[in-house]
């Protein structure tokens, strides 16, 4: 008979595409926000809808890159050679993109702030990730404690 408890390998893949899901979504938004600023600052007040279908699939072909070839790295436990690397190598695939796709018109210095925000902004998502960690870890020894007084008397 087969335990129930364990996790699949449908559901293990399931998980990790609805992480890469949640990723696009995320970073699609920072990404689309800090377009967006562009823009309004140079006194445009509309967005290319090839910019932002660009953005998202973008997005979405760098989620599988950092699950699959960089172990999730926004995610990890510490900050290694492998998770800076990642930071570093998506955040120049993002560049790239944009340079290619004229996202900032070929400005240089909205390019090169674009990267400096895209790895403040994996920063703040590898802190966040880490403080829910910290949450989720004390709600869980709670709960067990919870769980050993039900099951003691």
């Amino acid at each position: 008979m087969k335990n129930n408890k364990k996790i699949s390998i449908w559901e293990a893949y399931l998980t990790k595409e609805i992480g890469i899901e949640f990723k696009a979504c995320l970073y699609f938004f920072a990404i689309l926000f800090f377009y967006c600023v562009y823009r309004v600052v140079c006194g445009v007040y509309d967005a290319s809808i090839l910019h932002m279908t660009e953005m998202i699939f973008t997005c979405y072909i760098i989620g599988y890159i950092q699950v699959y070839l960089f172990g999730n790295f926004d995610e990890a436990e510490k900050l290694n050679g492998k998770e800076i690397a990642g930071f570093i190598v998506c955040t120049a695939l993002y560049v790239l993109v944009s340079v290619i796709g004229k996202w900032f018109d070929g400005n240089a210095v909205a390019v090169l702030a674009f990267a400096a925000y895209l790895l403040v902004t994996y920063g703040c998502v590898f802190l966040i990730y880490k403080t829910k960690r910290k949450i989720d870890d004390k709600k869980l020894n709670e709960d067990l404690k919870l769980f050993q007084a039900e099951h003691k008397k």
